[in-house]
């Protein structure tokens, strides 16, 4: 990998790891290939497997227009899921381990079949899915007040800052994403809400759809590995300590405390 694209790669793991924000790479690199975002991706979600970490599935990101608008960008990103990103229901997560965080429902894919694009289909991924579960992705980005071009996003993991996965496995014959509704609550309050088919149409396409997209990469999705389609409600700031709920109609729910 060039000096540049490794200079950019140690600079964001930096603020990663010291919770700090830094410069868009964007305002110094405004035409920055995605592929080489990719790469700077891929070369931190290496270094964290090196140092102990390991790689445990894949996130969509602005998947919905209203995301898409909320954060400035004209297109999906995605990014890798490690191990470590994930927090127990039972549990608190600490607010001081986030830069500027944001609260996303999201159903979650658990795989049991190995899904290798590119031309995965719908049929594909029902095929391969053994479980879904209710999620909440709490996203992060290690640019200054979320200042964001894709390119930024895609260097930076697709934002990934922490996942939340509930204890309640449905399986797709019991659960209609037609009619499905996600609820987003602090301390009881509905602070959010969207319907599933915000996710492209449905979670099951946005699955394909990032799977064959991730397939230029030479990245294939795993038995046993947690693929997130990207949130049914705009990103909610996460920024005081509160009771969070995530409810799905006809799939269950996830709590946890936030300290």
């Amino acid at each position: 990998m060039q000096q540049h694209l490794v200079d950019i790669a140690d600079a964001i793991d930096a603020a990663r790891c010291g919770v700090h924000s830094i410069a868009p790479l964007t305002d110094t690199f405004p035409e920055l290939p995605l592929a080489d975002a990719v790469a700077v991706q891929k070369h931190n979600v290496q270094r964290r497997i090196a140092e102990g970490d390991r790689l445990v599935g894949y996130k969509l990101g602005n998947i919905a227009k209203v995301m898409q608008q909320a954060f400035g960008v004209d297109q999906p990103d995605y990014g890798h899921l490690l191990a470590g990103d994930f927090h127990l229901e039972n549990l608190p997560v600490r607010l001081d381990q986030f830069i500027e965080p944001y609260a996303e429902v999201e159903p979650a894919f658990l795989l049991g079949r190995r899904l290798q694009g590119p031309n995965v289909t719908v049929a594909d991924v029902i095929l391969a899915t053994e479980y879904v579960v209710p999620a909440v992705e709490i996203i992060d980005s290690r640019f200054t007040d979320w200042r964001i071009q894709i390119a930024d996003t895609l260097a930076d993991n697709g934002s990934v800052g922490g996942v939340v996965l509930g204890a309640t496995p449905r399986t797709l014959r019991e659960i209609d994403f037609s009619g499905m509704h996600g609820e987003l609550r602090y301390d009881g309050e509905t602070v959010g809400s969207g319907p599933a088919s915000a996710v492209l149409g449905n979670p099951i396409a946005a699955v394909a759809w990032v799977c064959n997209e991730l397939s230029r990469y030479g990245i294939t999705f795993e038995p046993g590995q947690v693929i997130l389609p990207g949130s049914c409600l705009t990103a909610v700031p996460l920024a005081r300590a509160a009771t969070v709920t995530a409810e799905f109609t006809g799939l269950g729910k996830v709590e946890f405390e936030v300290i």
